[in-house]
């Protein structure tokens, strides 16, 4: 009988994040790695020319053709159906684990947590199961599953995620213009588009709207100088980091 052999593709944005699994998955005999992508663009590149049975992925990717987050793995779920998703998240934000979970992604790790805990949670949804690490089941525990949220997510396009999560994160309308190579008229319509869609008038809604939802932690907010109250042109106050 032919041994078990689990075929992994792994994307994450922070390059010591990729030698450290790497390293972690090139002794286990079950499990081989086919490739490393530190977008989504190049996940989805690998996808397309390799055969793979597991995606390991990072939660926050933002560079990158085909978004990050839900809107990727929603991607991946709908174009890949028979690939199992393995994310990777430093995000402690209860509305993660509940937004990926209604997306039907059960395999969950948290960076903070070993990352030996890949191993498990990689066998476990090649066989369709689920497994939280340490660190997310604390987090699983503490939800309140009864409770919904206004709006979703899946109302927004790939794109209109893509800037309201940099624009949660910190970013202005320009900056984001800059990081996407799109232009600053495309990036404010993709704004108003998102915020008609939530039913949200308020930049500081639109915020608090993406923190509640597991866009952006409160980590992930740009530090800088005085505030830019301008907020037809995507300003907002920014709040000190705490990495």
């Amino acid at each position: 009988m032919a041994s078990l052999i689990i075929r992994v593709l792994l994307a994450d944005d922070h390059p010591g994040m990729l030698i450290g699994v790497e390293h972690e998955l090139s002794v286990i005999s079950t499990i081989q790695l086919m490739g490393c992508a530190n977008s989504s663009t190049e996940l989805i590149a690998l996808l397309d020319a390799k055969p793979c049975d597991v995606v390991v992925s990072d939660y926050a990717m933002p560079a990158g053709d085909y978004g990050d987050g839900i809107a990727l793995f929603s991607l991946i779920q709908r174009r890949y159906p028979p690939v199992k998703i393995v994310v990777l998240t430093m995000l402690d934000n209860p509305a993660v684990p509940r937004a990926l979970v209604t997306q039907g992604v059960s395999c969950i790790v948290s960076k903070s947590d070993a990352v030996s805990h890949l191993v498990p949670a990689i066998h476990t949804a090649y066989s369709g199961g689920k497994y939280y690490s340490p660190r997310v089941e604390e987090i699983v525990q503490s939800i309140d599953w009864n409770r919904r949220g206004r709006g979703s997510t899946d109302v927004l396009s790939q794109r209109e995620s893509e800037v309201v999560r940099l624009f949660a994160s910190g970013l202005t309308v320009n900056e984001i213009a800059d990081r996407l190579c799109r232009s600053k008229k495309t990036i404010s319509s993709q704004k108003s588009k998102a915020m008609e869609k939530l039913g949200i008038d308020r930049d500081v809604d639109l915020l608090r709207y993406a923190m509640e939802n597991g866009m952006v932690s409160s980590s992930e907010r740009k530090s800088g100088g005085e505030p830019d109250m301008d907020l037809s042109e995507g300003g907002m106050p920014p709040v000190a980091s705490n990495s």
